[in-house]
């Protein structure tokens, strides 16, 4: 009996129970464990965004001769003069219009309510939306909570980049280092490995960092020229804060899926102050924007690399933010990636041929 293979599978199975259970009783010897990883993982997870755009353009360096700490540096004064651009041209508007909205907020929803009044009093729309109705008073509602939401957010924005200064000022010594000797990471991985597993090893990392390349640099590239393609169009059609609303839809869009409804939301409530034709207007804008993004810019970018149903997506979305809020949104789709292509490996590696021979 101790010998059959259910008698250990079982074995094996409380035995692992039994470790997370006693795990969960020194949790407190973890703790310090813990601190330690959220401490590192946002500057981390900055770092390594940066190091999958900037890479490229350091490995065109160093073909051309310079060698890579040289290319990191130069890449560092190039960007170092476009944020000073930014602070000249783009900063003063974006400033006034994040402090004429915090400021305006109340405003705003005043605003709001006198349309929603003026709709009432139309023939076609008064038969939907009586005077007194339930439907009325709930939406004022919501409106107000929604403005107060996006005036809370910009102003604790502010705050958390301020509080946060000093980790994000050691995301360029990290990504200094990643970026100038990110030769040496591989090799050091793969000796951890027993010998017979480093080939496999090897494919994996280089199949790891493709995909991450892949999907970091596209989903920057889909972003930009989406964001620029809204901004023309808000501002074509006179929408408010336009410059605002395309820097909030852009960080947005990052999100699969959730991102592109989220950022129409702040979009259509200002349109629909403005009025109710600027608020159609201006979702006419996302629309055809995101018909450009998803039928003829994302298939020549991604092809068929991001093969992800559309429900995995959302429970990926569910999970990472339960556990690690907007980071883990963000980080979601990344982390689903390397842990499948590991799994996978992993699979055919241990599993595949035993079942095959079954």
């Amino acid at each position: 009996m101790m010998q059959s293979k259910y008698f250990r599978t079982c074995l094996g199975i409380i035995a692992l129970l039994l470790i997370i259970y006693l795990t969960t009783k020194i949790s407190f010897l973890f703790q310090p464990l813990v601190s330690i990883f959220n401490m590192l993982l946002v500057p981390m997870a900055i770092s390594g965004f940066f190091f999958y755009l900037l890479r490229p353009i350091v490995d065109h360096l160093e073909r051309r001769k310079i060698k890579r700490p040289l290319g990191v540096l130069l890449i560092y004064f190039v960007f170092a003069g476009l944020f000073a651009i930014f602070v000249v041209t783009i900063w003063p508007t974006l400033q006034e219009q994040i402090e004429n909205f915090v400021m305006n907020a109340p405003n705003l929803v005043q605003d709001l309510q006198k349309q929603m009044t003026q709709l009432q009093q139309s023939s076609f729309f008064g038969r939907f939306m009586p005077s007194e109705s339930e439907i009325y008073t709930r939406a004022t509602e919501i409106a107000d909570q929604a403005m107060t939401w996006i005036s809370n957010s910009l102003t604790n924005l502010i705050t958390v980049v301020s509080n946060v200064f000093i980790i994000l000022a050691t995301v360029p010594i990290i990504l200094y280092y990643m970026l100038k000797e990110s030769d040496k990471l591989p090799p050091k991985l793969l000796g951890i490995l027993p010998r017979r597993f480093r080939r496999d090893g090897q494919e994996v990392l280089k199949e790891i960092d493709g995909a991450l390349s892949n999907f970091i640099i596209g989903k920057v590239i889909l972003n930009l020229v989406l964001s620029i393609l809204i901004y023309i169009g808000f501002l074509i059609i006179g929408l408010p804060y336009s410059l605002l609303l395309t820097l909030i839809s852009f960080v947005l869009n990052f999100i699969p899926y959730v991102g592109a409804l989220l950022a129409t939301i702040p979009v259509v409530i200002v349109g629909f102050i403005e009025s109710p034709s600027i608020a159609i207007w201006s979702v006419v804008v996302i629309v055809i924007a995101q018909q450009i993004q998803d039928n003829i810019l994302t298939p020549v970018i991604y092809g068929k690399q991001l093969d992800i149903h559309p429900l995995t997506t959302i429970i990926l979305l569910l999970v990472g933010g339960n556990f690690f809020g907007m980071l883990g949104v963000l980080l979601a789709i990344p982390a689903y990636m390397v842990i499948k292509i590991v799994v996978v490996r992993v699979y055919e590696l241990f599993v595949a041929e035993k079942v095959e021979n079954a």
